[in-house]
């Protein structure tokens, strides 16, 4: 199942899942060039990030706003980013946090789990409700492909219905993770996790312990390290025994090099570098815990 590869990856590489959010202003000035197409400079800033750090990384996450936004020529270059990641036989997420039923969410899910945007993992937002999750289910359990779907998110708006309490005093991210959990659990991969895994933001410590305890067979992506406030000692308490999720950085990492004054020359030793720090960030504090 995929989930056991990226276990497998992660036990590897670490947990550092790099967020290939690229925006035409984050790329280094000796990669523009206006004969270039907007295409061709998005995916040479990819590709030179990927090869950097592909044996430090088990997986990356791409967010298709940033690519949809320059329209067909930033949808070409998601297109050829996602190729080259497993043509590399590295794996890859597809951020594109559909949330939608019935035949609408069946054509989404035939195209990022096959053809130009073909995917290992999407992401999925559940609020819409468990239908809006069947018609991708069918892509687990036969072509090998993995979910994350949304729990609880690391931005402040979280709270305005995540948090809201219901039966018992239970939040609503609760109510939903459990509901997932009955789905999740007939996909169980050996590794002890299952291909459904949910996106917990690593930005929230005081329910961490709770939550990796009450979804404990659930793979997490965690975002919010870095730019968003979240730190290695944070993250370390969504993961069990130093797996268990990856922690995602975009900006911290894809950006690193404007730290330097020598950045744009020695962008991909910044960008590796970037990567190594919060790999050893991470560890460091998991080993303590």
């Amino acid at each position: 199942m995929i989930i056991d590869r990226l276990y497998e990856e992660v036990e590897k590489k670490g947990n550092v899942c790099v967020g290939l959010d690229t925006s035409m202003d984050y790329i280094p000035s000796n990669i523009i060039d206006r004969n270039k197409t907007i295409e061709d400079m998005i995916f040479e800033f990819n590709r030179r990030i990927i090869d950097s750090t592909i044996d430090i990384v088990p997986v990356y996450k791409v967010q298709i706003a940033f690519y949809e936004a320059y329209g067909i020529e930033g949808m070409l270059a998601y297109k050829r980013t996602l190729k080259y990641i497993r043509n590399k036989n590295a794996l890859v997420i597809a951020d594109i946090k559909r949330g939608d039923i019935s035949s609408t969410a069946s054509m989404y899910a035939k195209a990022h789990f096959h053809g130009d945007f073909e995917s290992d993992f999407i992401t999925l937002n559940p609020y819409m409700g468990l239908d809006s999750i069947t018609p991708y289910l069918p892509y687990v359990e036969k072509k090998n492909k993995g979910l994350f779907i949304l729990l609880r998110t690391s931005n402040e708006g979280a709270k305005d219905i995540q948090y809201l309490n219901i039966d018992n005093g239970q939040k609503v991210y609760n109510y939903v993770g459990d509901k997932l959990k009955e789905i999740a659990t007939k996909q169980m991969g050996k590794c002890g996790y299952s291909s459904i895994g949910v996106v917990v933001g690593g930005t929230h410590l005081e329910e961490a312990d709770e939550i990796r305890n009450r979804f404990e067979n659930m793979f997490f992506l965690i975002p919010g390290y870095g730019a968003q406030g979240g730190k290695g000692r944070d993250v370390a308490h969504y993961l069990k025994d130093g797996n268990g999720g990856i922690v995602n950085s975009s900006r911290g990492i894809i950006t690193a090099y404007k730290k330097y004054e020598d950045g744009v020359e020695k962008f991909e030793e910044y960008t590796r570098k970037a990567v190594l720090n919060m790999k050893e960030d991470i560890s460091s504090e998991s080993r303590v815990l």
